[in-house]
């Protein structure tokens, strides 16, 4: 049977709900297991049935009952009287830490500004906001700030008390006649605006009606007044604890209001608003109402609207558990970092937490309060229950430790004798979630099974609410059975949200579901979208990033793989089994073979240390080397008709490149890499392993690494990069051969081989590359002061500093500046340092170069243009003009063509003059002047200003 179908699960529960006692024999990976129904349900998630573990199982229930036996065996589990944020739809309370940041909405709500009449001071009043209108009905006592300073103003007939940093929410205008701090306003009474209710009179409310102090009050928003109803809220109940203040508790579970509350009673919370409005206009009390946006807290379950009420709820105690927690935190490793300081943070502040849910279902507090005496018990597990029973073990057995079955036991009370119901509450799921270290594990049971595998070496999950939910839970539990970390390693992250930085919701039109992904941007492109992101910020999923992550990475990877078969099958090339460093190789091929071993390593180290982008990003750029460096310079290696020894190292190195890959980006990309692995490797050795899952990760030989070619290559590629700069800045394309580069290299960046200067010469387009040793034959500098920097420095001194800057010799200076050294002048007798941010250097080429410079390299192009250049530029050209007319024309890579071409003088006689270059590069075996064949494939353009038509054609076996 299996326990992860849904139809399986379905049928079970219709099996348990008409007849929990049947006998069934499921299969388990142990073999069959006969139980009742209920039975099995029970022992879900154990090991002989197999599957997920369930929380409703026994296992799982009084997995709990043991742990919350140990904190009432320690003193820290108690019953406790206070305001608790609640659902009024799902009736029941929620802790803090279900609320807390992320169970909070913008929300718009009417806020009410009213009169609260001071006794004894005919006209006057206090004038009171609030977000709550519903509160007021609860209202005892106004808090005013003692630090704050209050203001008597008239307007109109009346007078109003309020702060002096609150005037503006005053409409119209008003007289300032005095000023006094709050604590002058400390006891004064005032009438409230619904002492005629009868649960107002009985709680003794209008008799408490006074203004207190209080240090949270503050003028951010509202009239700095703060009416204060302890029923209605948990700061406000704490207040009447100092104060000596009555409680008056308005709502039922199901936030309606109870009986003596005259016309409000029967009325849902949600509903009151407006007969508060009206009620407070009709007796002159009314100020104004407005709409006010702020942060409110909703359900985390369902998202309704939370209320506070005043309840008796089971809590357990932080004061001395929350320090033992955070010992066993520190001992694990939080990813990223600021993880431990996060879950740090809400272990220093938190509340006490809250265990208890007034719902039916769920797990059975197994608490056994006497109501005759007040005390209570705490079961720890199923034997304890039966030796304690007086009554109802007999109703109770067989069944699993949920209402109404748990409650018909009863025990004696050890204090009074009397007999002990269960309290009827049930527990928070968070306990569920927790508990998973210990009932999945038998630790009940099987203590060395447990210690075999706790704890967990790595878990993961989500910023939000985790560090106060999930990670919490996990802590605390298994703080109080073992005293020990639950986990080795959490690494978190953030949340995924839509392309427009917006949460994603189908009202929005900006959901994207996972099937429609799937199919529209490919599995791997969302595997490696995910893993290129830095856990600690948001994801902003949307095809644009799924095509952007396609172009720079599975569409380059595919295309190298792509290029590979297509000259592999044309030259009918096999791998063999000896490792291509055993072949003769190029420096390029040596470099790449390097830098594979390199970024294995690096993916290695980082996947070692979950880090997946770190891996993400190493292979990435160990691709874009693959492709636009070690590919493109080899290019001709695989074109080449001759099957040399240097043909088949490039075919053995890219090989080995290509599969190794694989093998690494296996768990990435395993689609695209499960393909590739069954071409290159399945269909040429059937001894190989059935998938790329099944193969070894691959090693680095980081021994082997050859660390000065790898220095070498990289500067061979920045003097070309800074080559192709020099080029760019005279609008020379690559394509227009030029007569040399000359190249200036600083001592400290080393030099190139005869073999990576060929490399540059042929990917610069020149015919020879010159190393200069002084940098003065190639430019020339000024130095200049930054006039915004250094004129309010010097003021009249700034002229002389000009002059000693030009006096110095530049090419010295520069060379300091560019190391990050400063420059020492002699300015009036005075010597002077300037940073190198306060010096502009002018950089000019001498005629006839082009320059560009980075880091001890400088690198000048010869930009005089003979004839000779300018007529093989103009061949290049024709060459891309007829590759383009191939891929046009459908034409086979290794397909032999035929080419005519019309243009004007100078071009055709450029074209004649390299004609057996352009036949070689385009496989023609006849290129000749004259008007397109019959059946050719056509194409006009203009090269440098010239046209030209030409007509392709495959020629004749």
């Amino acid at each position: 049977m299996d326990w992860n179908d849904p139809d399986s699960l379905r049928d079970l529960a219709d099996r348990l709900a008409r007849d929990p006692e049947e006998i069934i024999t499921v299969q388990g990976p142990r073999g069959p297991v006969t139980d009742t129904v209920e039975g099995i349900v029970a022992r879900l998630g154990l090991p002989e049935l197999g599957g997920s573990y369930f929380t409703f199982s026994n296992e799982n229930n009084y997995m709990i009952w043991t742990f919350l036996k140990r904190c009432w065996e320690r003193g820290w589990l108690y019953k406790g009287t206070d305001v608790m944020p609640w659902c009024p739809r799902c009736a029941t309370g929620i802790s803090q830490h279900e609320i807390v940041t992320e169970g909070y909405r913008e929300l718009t709500h009417p806020s009410v500004t009213l009169r609260f009449p001071l006794r004894g001071r005919p006209g006057e009043s206090l004038l009171v906001w609030t977000t709550t209108p519903w509160t007021l009905t609860s209202n005892v006592a106004a808090a005013v700030g003692p630090e704050l300073t209050y203001v008597k103003v008239r307007q109109g007939d009346e007078t109003f008390y309020l702060s002096k940093g609150t005037l503006p929410i005053l409409d119209g205008d008003y007289e300032v006649l005095e000023e006094m701090q709050g604590t002058a306003l400390e006891g004064w009474t005032y009438d409230g605006p619904f002492d005629e209710l009868p649960a107002q009179r009985a709680a003794g409310g209008p008799q408490a009606h006074r203004v207190i102090l209080w240090d949270e009050v503050g003028e951010a928003e509202g009239t700095g007044i703060v009416h204060i109803a302890p029923g209605c809220g948990a700061e406000d109940f704490a207040l009447s604890k100092e104060y000596g203040l009555p409680a008056i508790a308005p709502l039922d579970e199901e936030g309606v209001f109870l009986e003596g509350f005259g016309p409000f009673t029967g009325v849902h919370v949600s509903e009151s608003a407006e007969r508060v409005f009206e009620n407070l206009r009709e007796k002159g009390l009314l100020y104004k109402v407005e709409d006010y946006t702020h942060r409110y807290p909703v359900c985390w379950c369902c998202g309704t609207e939370l209320v506070f009420r005043l309840v008796d709820e089971w809590f357990i105690s932080m004061d001395e558990l929350r320090y033992q927690i955070m010992d066993v935190t520190r001992q694990i490793r939080w990813i990223p970092s600021f993880g431990l300081e996060r879950e740090l943070d809400w272990l220093r502040n938190m509340h006490d937490w809250m265990i208890s849910k007034k719902r039916y279902w769920g797990l059975a507090l197994p608490i056994w309060e006497c109501r005759n005496c007040g005390h209570f018990e705490v079961v720890g597990d199923e034997h304890e229950l039966k030796a304690r029973a007086v009554s109802g073990w007999e109703e109770f057995e067989g069944h699993t430790p949920h209402r109404p079955w748990v409650d018909a036991v009863r025990i004696a009370c050890p204090k009074c004798g009397a007999e002990v119901s269960r309290i009827p509450d049930v527990g928070n799921p968070w306990l569920d979630a927790g508990i998973v270290s210990f009932s999945t594990l038998q630790y009940r049971t099987n203590q060395d099974y447990w210690r075999q595998w706790y704890p967990a070496d790595w878990i993961s999950e989500s910023f939000p609410g985790q560090f106060r939910n999930w990670f919490y839970s996990l802590l605390t539990m298994a703080t109080v059975l073992d005293g020990t970390p639950p986990f080795k390693a959490c690494f978190a992250y953030a949340t995924l949200l839509a392309e427009d930085g917006r949460e994603m919701h189908k009202s929005w039109g900006n959901a994207i579901e996972f099937n429609e992904a799937a199919d529209r941007m490919g599995v791997d492109v969302m595997r490696w979208l995910y893993c290129r992101q830095k856990p600690e910020k948001n994801l902003l999923f949307g095809y644009g990033r799924a095509d952007e992550v396609r172009r720079q990475f599975l569409l380059p990877l595919w295309n190298v793989y792509s290029f590979f078969v297509t000259y592999a099958n044309i030259d009918r090339w096999e791998p063999k089994a000896q490792s291509p460093k055993l072949k003769a190789q190029t420096a390029l091929d040596r470099w790449i073979l390097a830098r594979l071993d390199q970024v294995v390593a690096r993916a290695t180290d980082c996947l070692d240390n979950y880090d997946a982008y770190g891996a993400t990003m190493a292979v990435e750029s160990f691709l874009d080397d693959l492709t636009n460096w070690y590919v493109r310079r080899s290019r001709r290696r695989f074109w080449k008709s001759e099957q040399d020894a240097d043909k088949n190292a490039a075919y053995a190195t890219l090989y080995h490149v290509l599969t190794t890959l694989c093998r690494l980006l296996a768990p990435f990309t395993p689609f695209v890499t499960e393909v590739m692995y069954q071409n290159l490797v399945r269909s040429v050795d059937e001894a190989a392993p059935e998938s790329v899952h099944h193969t070894e990760w691959p090693v680095a030989d980081e021994a082997a690494v050859d660390e000065d070619l790898l220095a070498r290559m990289a500067l061979a590629r920045q003097v070309v990069a800074l080559g192709r700069s020099a080029r760019n800045s005279r609008g020379i394309k690559l394509r227009q051969p030029l007569a040399r580069a000359l190249v200036h290299l600083e001592p400290s960046v080393g030099e190139l081989d005869d073999e990576l200067v060929a490399l540059v010469r042929d990917e610069l387009n020149v015919k020879r590359v010159e190393f200069v040793e002084d940098v003065a034959d190639l430019v020339s500098y000024r130095l200049l002061p930054d006039n915004k920097v250094l004129g309010p420095r010097f003021g009249r001194r700034f002229p002389a500093v000009r002059a000693a800057l030009a006096a110095l010799d530049p090419v010295a200076a520069v060379r300091r500046l560019r190391t990050g050294l400063p420059l020492r002048l002699e300015v009036e007798g005075e010597e002077v340092e300037l940073a190198p941010e306060e010096v502009l250097v002018r950089e000019e080429a001498l005629e006839g170069l082009a320059v560009a410079s980075e880091r001890g390299v400088t690198v000048a192009v010869d930009t005089v243009l003979t004839p000779d250049l300018l007529a093989e530029g103009l061949a290049r050209e024709v060459v891309r003009r007829v590759q383009n007319l191939r891929k046009e024309a459908g034409f086979n890579l290794d397909d032999r063509i035929v080419t005519t071409y019309q243009a004007d003088v100078e071009l055709a006689e450029a074209i004649e003059a390299w004609r057996d270059f352009i036949a070689a590069e385009t496989l023609s075996v006849e290129l000749r002047a004259g008007p397109p064949e019959e059946g050719a494939t056509i194409g006009e353009d203009r090269v440098a200003g010239h046209s030209l038509r030409l007509g392709v054609r495959r020629a004749s076996s």
